[in-house]
């Protein structure tokens, strides 16, 4: 499928089974209240009729001519009526679009930094240069580079341009945006799929998704959104409040469990973390419940202790429900850039890191270290924060995050693709 194609199912069309039973209920209801709003004007109908039956048998004093002319209002009125019914029906039918719209705007709207520094100047760049040439690509090269996008990434998406440029006797820069856009989403998926899906276990068994990263990145906000997320799909969600060095991280963790409807395992501040883990994989197994989410210290990854008693958490966690954790998330500051690059590094020793949450992406103008990333470490990106709402945390999707850094660009393009 070609990158236009997938772009425009994922900005417009072919909703997802959730937003077509969505869709259906919708339809229902619009029909049902089209249906209780004709019901009193047909009923009102046949009484009319009747009447006019019974003044004819009474009465033939009446005018043949003055009953169509009756008809005749009434088959008026009662069209102005369902004009008038059809209207009042086709407004939510307007205003009903698939969910994938909103996601979408949510990409568009939290790159917005990134595209504006990086991709004003790639337009800037393809208004410069008629031809695609090697002062060009240089140019190019260097634009990527600033916005975070990591060295070796960059390399292999110069070679995929030129050869692709080559390849297509391209002359000039015009939809040069797609082309980039296109490898961009090919150096990220790298031929793999499901990405962002997290390794759930089957029901009745508990998954265990283990949050590590150093302070600051909003690890603990993080935590608390994806369990507003599990809990929304029917998940009994359970928190470990296993921060316990940093002052205030366990009741910040509590106020996001009073918030969500979850509940949350903890002890006393400076306790060991290690025991928090063997309390809450306890309870959770107690209370049936689905899914455990466990908060972890704020380690900087120079801290060869803190990295040590990592590794003792997961033991602790491994020994009582065989082969937890099932995912090790690692949360990320997007706006730190390449550091959050060398924390990605160290922390996939320590812990062998199954996926990234990116936070913050919506107040960085680097949004490209989401490829540095995933290119060099081979850990996919599995959630990105986009803002500060419950349901601002998205699952990662590689062709909407490149719409987002290119937007205008690319809807020009799709738009004269579809002229």
């Amino acid at each position: 499928m070609s990158f236009f194609k997938r772009l425009k199912d994922k900005l417009v069309g072919n909703p997802t089974e959730e937003e077509k039973v969505v869709e259906i209920i919708e339809e229902e209801a619009a029909e049902q209240k089209q249906d209780e709003a004709t019901e009193p004007a047909q009923i009102e109908a046949i009484v009319d009729e009747n009447e006019k039956a019974e003044e004819v048998s009474v009465t033939e004093a009446t005018s043949e001519t003055e009953i169509p002319v009756a008809s005749e209002d009434q088959s008026q009125q009662e069209q102005q009526e369902e004009v008038q019914e059809v209207a009042i029906v086709e407004e939510p039918v307007k205003e009903k679009k698939p969910s994938a719209w909103s996601i979408t705007q949510k990409f568009k709207a939290g790159l917005e930094k990134t595209r504006n520094s990086f991709t004003s100047k790639v337009n800037d760049l393809v208004a410069r240069y008629r031809k695609v040439d090697e002062d060009f690509f240089e140019e190019l090269e260097d634009l990527l580079l600033q916005a975070d996008v990591g060295f070796e990434t960059v390399m292999e998406l110069m070679d995929k341009l030129r050869f692709e440029v080559q390849r297509k006797n391209i002359k000039d820069t015009s939809g040069i945006q797609t082309i980039i856009s296109e490898k961009l989403v090919e150096i990220y998926e790298q031929g793999e799929e499901d990405l962002i899906e997290l390794n759930m276990q089957p029901n009745g068994e508990l998954t265990v998704i283990l949050f590590v990263g150093v302070n600051g990145v909003g690890k603990t906000t993080t935590i608390g959104k994806l369990a507003h997320r599990l809990k929304s799909q029917g998940k009994t969600v359970v928190l470990a409040a296993g921060d316990t060095f940093r002052a205030g991280a366990i009741d910040q963790l509590q106020v996001w469990g009073d918030r969500v409807g979850c509940e949350v395992i903890k002890q006393s501040e400076g306790s060991d973390p290690a025991a928090v883990m063997y309390d809450a994989i306890r309870a959770a197994k107690n209370r049936n419940a689905d899914v455990l989410i466990c908060d972890t210290a704020g380690r900087l990854q120079n801290k060869v202790n803190l990295m040590n008693e990592l590794e003792k958490v997961h033991r602790v966690i491994s020994r009582e429900v065989p082969n937890a954790p099932h995912e090790v998330l690692l949360a990320l500051d997007a706006t730190t850039g390449q550091n959050a690059l060398v924390q990605a590094q160290t922390f996939k020793e320590a812990t062998n890191v199954t996926g990234i949450v990116l936070t913050k992406l919506d107040g960085t103008a680097k949004g490209g270290i989401v490829l540095a990333i995933r290119n060099k470490l081979h850990i996919p990106v599995k959630f990105v924060g986009l803002g500060e709402k419950m349901d601002d945390l998205q699952p990662f999707d590689a062709e909407r995050y490149v719409y987002g850094l290119f937007a205008e660009g690319l809807d020009k393009e799709l738009q004269n693709s579809e002229d």
